[in-house]
């Protein structure tokens, strides 16, 4: 039995999250953990140095009442209930969000997080740097949901050879082995198109141990301006990809193939990093 985290922020509860949890429920039960972060002024973060410490105190924005959280919390101790889902509740308002996200991921196995609702109403870059900050941070694989998705029937591994790529799709293939024999395309992108698929005989070697529905494609577009307009097209699909390095994460968020997926809402986006 896996243990998920379902992460909310204090006034925003995710169909979308919740319903990607629940189909996975369906094809092997999982332990569902509710995660209930606090609202805070996201722009006042930055003036708070010693935030990530827990030194200072954080303002919470004076909207973030305590009734709006219990009742979140309340529909999603109903919706576990009536999908018979065994589940957990855990909530801080007064520590600082992030660090606490981050130690929950320490000990899960995946974190459900919403690419539409997540602290969507402090800030509206897409993505916006509260989802950034918490997929660079955390410790656990995560997938990013949509709103309004369908349930994933093709996986689409996203693999350039680096260490990330190949770790990603290792992960994916260890957490969801009963999403393995769904249809599966691995796609070569690079930005350095001329290049042909490096070590292709090793990654179709692990590859198709794991995933016996698998083609092999070369992308010949460079990623960070064509792979989400591609993707966004594969009806039904997962993307599945890594951070490529962490001090490359922030750029891949802001502009490039991951975040154009992810602020299209139209495909779950799995994420993981060594």
């Amino acid at each position: 039995m896996k243990k998920i985290l379902l992460a909310f922020d204090a006034t925003n509860f995710s169909e979308g999250a919740f319903e990607f949890a629940r189909r996975l429920n369906e094809l092997q039960p999982v332990l569902l953990t509710g995660v209930f972060l606090p609202l805070y002024d996201y722009a006042s973060l930055w003036s708070y140095a010693d935030g990530l410490t827990g030194q200072n105190f954080i303002p919470m924005l004076e909207e973030d009442n305590a009734e709006a959280v219990h009742e979140n919390i309340k529909r999603f101790e109903t919706l576990c209930q009536e999908n018979g889902i065994a589940y957990r509740v855990h909530k801080d308002f007064y520590d600082f969000a992030l660090p606490e996200l981050k130690k929950e991921t320490r000990f899960a196995d995946l974190l459900i997080i919403s690419s539409e609702k997540f602290y969507t109403n402090l800030i509206n870059d897409d993505p916006n740097p509260y989802l950034q900050d918490a997929l660079k941070e955390t410790e656990c694989p995560v997938i990013v949901v949509p709103e309004k998705f369908l349930f994933p029937e093709r996986n689409v591994l996203a693999y350039d050879g680096s260490e990330s790529s190949i770790y990603a799709i290792k992960q994916y293939a260890y957490l969801f082995p009963e999403l393995s024999n769904n249809e599966t395309l691995l796609v070569y992108s690079n930005v350095k198109i001329e290049e042909p698929i490096p070590d292709k005989e090793y990654i179709e070697e692990l590859a198709t141990q794991h995933f016996k529905k698998l083609t092999l494609f070369k992308l010949d577009v460079n990623p960070k301006k064509y792979f989400g307009l591609w993707a966004n097209e594969e009806t039904g699909a997962i993307v599945v990809c890594g951070s490529y390095g962490r001090s490359f994460m922030s750029q891949l968020l802001k502009k490039s193939f991951v975040a154009n997926v992810i602020a299209e809402h139209k495909l779950p986006v799995f994420i993981a990093h060594p």
